[in-house]
């Protein structure tokens, strides 16, 4: 076939035909699957959120429920079709206990996915740097030893757990001196502080008799419990700015993945990025921490299923990971509300239970592709 005769013209057109539409086809495939993958979590969260509101003790009907939802609504009055003692559970228990799950949840998904995300490692959770570890010894001094930090609305519990969460972050960036260039540097200096704390929440807890150790146990193994809105008005705010600070720096997380010197070649400042993303992640951490308890696996898991759904982009895994993180323990704590009634498991122990045996067939299925 010789070149510029009509069917050369013809067959070079198909060529590029071919070509366009098979781009064409992928850079949508890559636009449509996540937006699929974020309808199909939102769809999730709604239907988690109404089954919260309805199972429980005192069971609640679905239409009730909803209809007194829109009722609350500005504007509009439809009547409500609960009895006043049904009303009482869902606005001062189910719905503030809901609220609660769903800013924890989302706090440990969205923070260990830019955890995971600026130390370049899959393994890494919220509670890397010791605010575990941190938050728990202040638990324990507040509760065994009768601490009192509290100010205002906030309670000696949350408020020592804070500051003991904060203290141990602290910690971990002043023995790393600051090293936000190294993150390994700043990994190991969190284990060494998370040792330490442990070791001396321990301690602590040695000294407790038996029913104040089973009251600190019972928080260390993480709690939804509430007492109306107010522990919501302690965490919204930190999730609010944090959760904002976390989703504007998620690109960041984009771009430290290639490395120190190409972030820089693109006009990122490495340091800076990460000081901002961890700072933010770590107070939000201690915040959830300190209203809930240690509630483990949620900020370890959470990133890893999204990552299946929409792949390795931190600009849709840190907001997708706050999503999934609230839907996954508001039905965690139907759970612990429901599998030993009248009595409550703590939700610690079934986020362990559920997220244990997913994150060992993570790394089962890692390894064999390495393999």
């Amino acid at each position: 076939m010789v070149a510029g005769t009509p069917a050369a013209r013809s067959v070079a057109e198909t060529r590029r035909s071919s070509v366009d539409d098979g781009v064409g086809a992928a850079i949508e495939g890559a636009f449509v699957a996540p937006r699929l993958s974020t309808t199909a979590v939102v769809a999730t969260l709604v239907g988690v959120a109404l089954l919260s509101t309805t199972i429980g003790a005192a069971d609640l009907p679905v239409a009730g429920v909803l209809r007194a939802l829109i009722d609350r609504l500005p504007l509009i009055d439809v009547g409500t079709a609960l009895t006043e003692r049904q009303e009482a559970i869902l606005f001062q228990i189910r719905l503030p206990r809901l609220a609660l799950g769903l800013l924890v949840g989302g706090s440990l998904g969205m923070a260990g996915a830019s955890y995971q995300g600026v130390f370049r490692n899959p393994l890494a959770d919220p509670y890397l740097l010791g605010v575990s570890a941190g938050a728990g010894l202040g638990a324990v001094l507040a509760l065994g030893f009768g601490l009192d930090m509290g100010w205002g609305p906030v309670g000696a519990v949350p408020a020592a757990a804070f500051v003991g969460a904060i203290c141990a972050v602290a910690g971990s960036a002043l023995v790393a001196r600051g090293s936000w260039t190294s993150p390994a540097i700043l990994l190991l200096a969190g284990v060494a502080i998370a040792a330490l704390f442990s070791a001396a929440q321990t301690y602590a807890l040695h000294r407790l008799n038996d029913t104040l150790a089973r009251e600190v146990l019972s928080w260390l193994f993480g709690q939804l419990n509430t007492s109306g809105w107010r522990q919501i008005g302690i965490l919204g705010p930190y999730v609010a700015v944090c959760g904002l600070v976390l989703h504007t720096h998620r690109r960041h997380l984009d771009v430290l993945r290639i490395g120190d010197d190409e972030a820089r070649s693109v006009g990122l400042n490495p340091a800076r990025s990460r000081l901002v993303i961890i700072v933010a992640a770590s107070l939000m951490t201690a915040a959830a921490v300190s209203v809930s308890g240690l509630i483990a696996f949620v900020g370890l898991v959470v990133p890893h299923v999204v990552r299946m759904l929409v792949g390795h982009s931190y600009r849709m895994i840190v907001p997708l990971s706050a999503l999934v993180g609230a839907s996954f323990l508001a039905l965690v704590d139907i759970g612990a509300r429901t599998l030993v009634a009248p009595s409550e498991l703590p939700v610690g122990v079934i986020t362990a239970f559920v997220g244990a045996p997913f994150f060992a067939y993570v790394l089962w299925r890692r390894a064999g592709v390495s393999a």
